[in-house]
């Protein structure tokens, strides 16, 4: 772990219900406990922003979520959009169809329009490949056209088709090496598991566990304490 644990997460809340009210708490958590980002739907970025006016806490927008069956210029739409209401951060997700279907220019041309898109506005992309839709050799492809495609992250999941597992991470930092970061994201809800995927290869975690991991991590380190105290 090359930095301290609060620093991996982007505090997420993509919720359809998610009220304006609920945004500014997730930043007020961001804020208590400095996590890296905030991760939110487009609808919410300005809100978002403003909460986090004045820190180095980025806001991450979410663009052809969840299903990434958008038209690509409706992601680049979305991505211009979000950057212009305050997001540093753009987490597309990858046509995943046309990558099944091998119709990979189409995959990586949506992808670098989006990347486009943001480096406007000196914004990154983290390209979601759905990785529990994707066999082995579709998980490296999609590593493969997310990097020649300009993306700066490529990401396991969105959450809503299964979860981030330590073996679809390790493969993915195989793939893209030191060129890339690779965001774990979707069902990390425990200290445990999100030490594991960090060993594995992830730079950045998304989850809406963020406040409870950190706070299973200090009780830890408060246990641990005590234990060699007593000794």
């Amino acid at each position: 772990m090359d930095k301290t644990l609060n620093k991996y997460f982007d505090h997420t809340l993509l919720n359809a219900d998610a009220t304006a009210g609920d945004i500014e708490r997730l930043c007020a958590e961001a804020k208590e406990y400095d996590f890296y980002a905030v991760c939110v739907n487009g609808c919410n970025v300005k809100t978002a922003a403003k909460a986090l006016a004045g820190t180095d806490i980025k806001v991450a927008a979410v663009v052809g979520f969840p299903l990434g069956a958008s038209a690509t210029e409706t992601k680049t739409f979305e991505a211009i959009q979000c950057c212009e209401d305050g997001a540093a951060e753009i987490d597309m997700v990858i046509n995943i169809g046309a990558l099944k279907d091998g119709r990979y220019e189409t995959v990586t041309d949506d992808i670098a329009a989006t990347v486009a898109s943001a480096d406007e506005y000196g914004a990154i992309v983290k390209v979601i490949i759905e990785a529990s839709l994707l066999t082995e050799d579709e998980i490296r492809k999609a590593c493969e056209l997310s990097l020649s495609a300009g993306a700066a992250f490529v990401k396991t999941s969105t959450g809503y088709k299964g979860g981030a597992t330590v073996e679809q991470v390790a493969l993915m930092r195989a793939c893209v090496g030191n060129h890339a970061g690779v965001k774990a994201s979707g069902g990390i809800r425990d200290l445990e598991s999100c030490k594991a995927l960090i060993e594995a290869g992830a730079d950045r975690i998304g989850a809406s566990a963020s406040v409870a991991i950190m706070q299973e991590l200090m009780s830890s380190t408060v246990a641990n304490s005590g234990a060699r105290v007593m000794n």
